[in-house]
């Protein structure tokens, strides 16, 4: 019997193959098994075989990037050091 294969052929970013490729790789994979399989995961529970969402920064994070924000439009707000000692005798200061 006749193998039943179709070619699929696909644009990547280059970054992103290559590091997939070294992943799969280091698991024993190619990229046409990877494929293969994931393809077949698809079929197997009718949809995407994993979760897709868009990352939503934490409210820490959103806390930190307001913050730096802040240091950034307001350095005179801020203390500045010439060097790691001034900087180590601030921290170690009671003030």
């Amino acid at each position: 019997m006749a193998s039943m294969t179709s070619a699929i052929n696909i644009n990547v970013d280059k970054k992103i193959k290559d590091e997939a490729t070294a992943i799969l790789k280091g698991l024993g994979l190619n990229m046409s098994t990877f494929i293969n399989m994931a393809l077949t995961q698809v079929v197997k529970r009718d949809g995407i075989p994993f979760e897709v969402v868009n990352p939503k920064p934490s409210k820490k994070l959103l806390e930190a990037l307001k913050e730096v924000d802040e240091m950034v439009n307001n350095p005179e707000k801020y203390p500045r050091y010439k060097n790691w000692n001034d900087l180590k005798e601030s921290l170690l200061s009671d003030d």
